[in-house]
């Protein structure tokens, strides 16, 4: 057995000190590294930059440690046991890596545990240590790991049976709040870290709906434990899934409050978040691409897939939203239109194809620029309208016997269950031998090609009618509509403004727009337009007053020097979708429209 040891070592200054003792090293020297990713989010971040210092000894000889490259070390060859010691600096506030202070200890496997090479499958147990002092008397731990006889948040030896079952488990130690729930007779915890005040209840409440209706669809619940951990912050969102857990980073304020009647937008983004990364546990952590079997996180590795994995989890996540009827159907409609909205704003998405934008996230999808929406697309926005457009292509031409749920139970019995990895063609031939129909057209045009999807007809079957019209403002991202509004045509620069309050900086030009054809870039800083200055409070007013004929004289700063450049405004363009349920739809059209949703709407 592989023996770690974890201590929050000097919460000031951030660093854990962690003790791995190896009983059989490789006698020719034992090879030690650190992944450079974590499954779930594809970049590489060099999780070992942050090995501040590392050591071996062996029987009290210190043994000389040579680090081999970025991320791996050698120890000099010895036939007894090696204890390794090593500090790791913790100051990443994320759902990634590892956090330490005095008020909080939170950490991913990944950032913390040295894999000890040639012992990959032996059995671990990690001593997850108290930091020392009075002020941490009252401090417990939270995670998923198999505890050896502990009771529940305490300190202790937790068990895991290889590394990297070890590293699928974030902990977190602090001062926190929990609450559980029961689905099947199966515990989920939630832990909720940081400044807030949240309707535990409630929340348990609603989780439990979404839970139960994921569990629905699959068939059975794969553990015996599920924990949520999240941190709340001021401003902060992301979720990252594990196998038997989540960690996720919310808004304080996104969290429901006691005597809260509707659902606020920030708390159904929460309850999406929850539905992603909770339907990851069966798409992603136990059905997951062949390319993924080999567990080698030293590397990039590459699949065609993240659109079936985050793609098509994200079309579920809000699904299951409505048809555990924590939602509305309006309210789904609502989310639908802005993902549609947020696909069509991009003209990246006919420059990159929904495989390419898989295979190439390591270097585009996770490390955008200011270029992004010009140039790439988001297997996780287009790959949900895919799913949809797929589900509800196979529910049209089986008359409502098949769906896209067929195909991911299938997927679950024939690669989750028994952890054979879905090969790069594997669920495309799986939805032909599942539907009994010809879809190579459509993964042809969808997958391997750029057309926009047929959207519009689709929905129009079911008794919904999309419509596109032009934004209204920054902040405009569609949703759901009673009826379509005629409105005068507006003019755009065709830019995303920066944020920032003080001053008037573009974050973006969107290709073919007035701004691009004029010369100007983001990062510039407007600063008058005809000699009248700029600020964020008058930008949309000056421009709204201006007509399509007028030739504008924009001055801005690029980096420090100033500019001028003529600008002629362009009409907006209709790349805002709105939903409305159509009054007139026939009865059938609504009936496939519940058998979709599972809901009698509302």
């Amino acid at each position: 057995m592989i023996h770690y040891q974890i201590i929050p070592y000097q919460p000031e200054a951030h660093i854990y000190r962690v003790i791995i003792d190896i009983p059989s090293p490789d006698k020719s020297g034992q090879i030690l590294s650190m992944p450079a990713w974590i499954s779930g989010s594809y970049m590489v971040r060099d999780f070992a930059k942050n090995i501040v210092s590392i050591a071996a000894v062996s029987q009290g000889e210190v043994l000389e440690i040579g680090q081999i490259d970025k991320q791996k070390w050698r120890i000099s060859a010895t036939c007894n046991p090696i204890k390794v010691t090593y500090d790791v600096y913790a100051w990443d506030l994320s759902v990634r890596t590892a956090y330490l202070d005095r008020y909080r200890a939170y950490f991913n496997g990944p950032s913390v545990f040295l894999q000890v090479h040639g012992s990959e499958t032996t059995q671990c147990a990690v001593d997850i240590c108290t930091p020392e002092g009075e002020r941490y008397v009252d401090w417990r731990v939270a995670t998923s790991l198999k505890s050896d006889g502990l009771d529940r948040h305490q300190f202790g030896i937790y068990l895991a049976e290889g590394y990297f079952d070890l590293i699928d488990h974030p902990v977190e130690i602090g001062l926190f709040e929990s609450a559980t729930f029961m689905v099947d007779s199966i515990p989920h915890e939630i832990v909720i870290s940081g400044h807030h005040k949240a309707d535990m209840g409630r929340l348990c409440l609603d989780l439990k709906r979404i839970c139960e209706e994921q569990r629905k669809l699959f068939g059975r619940l794969p553990f015996e434990r599920y924990l949520f951990l999240v941190t709340t912050v001021g401003d902060g969102y992301g979720g990252l899934e594990h196998k038997y857990s989540t960690s996720l980073l919310c808004n304080r304020d996104d969290l429901p409050r006691l005597g809260q009647g509707e659902i606020s937008e920030g708390y159904r983004q929460f309850l999406g978040l929850c539905s992603h990364e909770y339907f990851h546990l069966w798409n992603a952590k136990r059905i997951r691409p062949s390319a993924f079997s080999i567990g080698d996180l030293q590397i990039e590795t590459y699949t065609r897939l993240l659109w079936v994995f985050e793609g098509i989890t994200s079309y579920y996540d809000e699904l299951m939203l409505v048809r555990s009827g924590v939602i509305s159907t309006k309210s789904y409609l609502e989310l639908l239109a802005q993902t549609i909205t947020k696909v069509i704003r991009g003209s990246g998405r006919f420059k990159q194809t929904l495989e390419e934008s898989s295979f190439n996230t390591w270097t585009k999808f996770y490390k955008q620029d200011e270029s992004a929406p010009n140039s790439i697309v988001s297997y996780y926005s287009k790959g949900a309208l895919v799913a949809l457009a797929l589900d509800l292509k196979i529910r049209a031409e089986t008359a409502g016997r098949l769906s896209l749920d067929d195909i991911m139970r299938e997927l679950w019995q024939r690669h989750g269950e028994t952890g054979i990895g879905l090969p790069e063609d594997g669920f495309e031939s799986l939805a032909e031998e599942i539907t009994g129909l010809n879809l190579a057209p459509f993964f042809q045009r969808y997958l391997r090609g750029t057309e926009d999807l047929p959207l519009k007809q689709q929905l129009e079957s079911l008794g919904i009618d999309l419509v596109l019209r032009q934004k209204n403002s920054q902040s405009d991202l569609g949703g759901f509509v009673t009826k379509s509004v005629e409105e005068s045509p507006r003019l755009t620069l065709g830019v995303k403004f920066s944020p920032d309050i003080n001053r008037v900086k573009l974050q973006q030009v969107f290709d073919d727009g007035s701004a691009q054809q004029a010369g100007l870039s983001a990062g510039d800083e407007l600063i008058a337009i005809d000699g009248i200055k700029i600020m964020p409070e008058n930008i949309e007013k000056l421009l709204s007053a201006c007509s399509s004929e007028d030739l504008l004289n924009v001055h801005l700063f690029r980096r420090d020097e100033l500019l001028q450049m003529q600008v002629r405004l362009q009409f907006a363009p209709e790349n805002t979708c709105d939903l409305m349920l159509n009054e007139s739809a026939m009865s059938e059209m609504i009936k496939k429209r519940q058998s979709w949703l599972l809901t009698n709407e509302g």
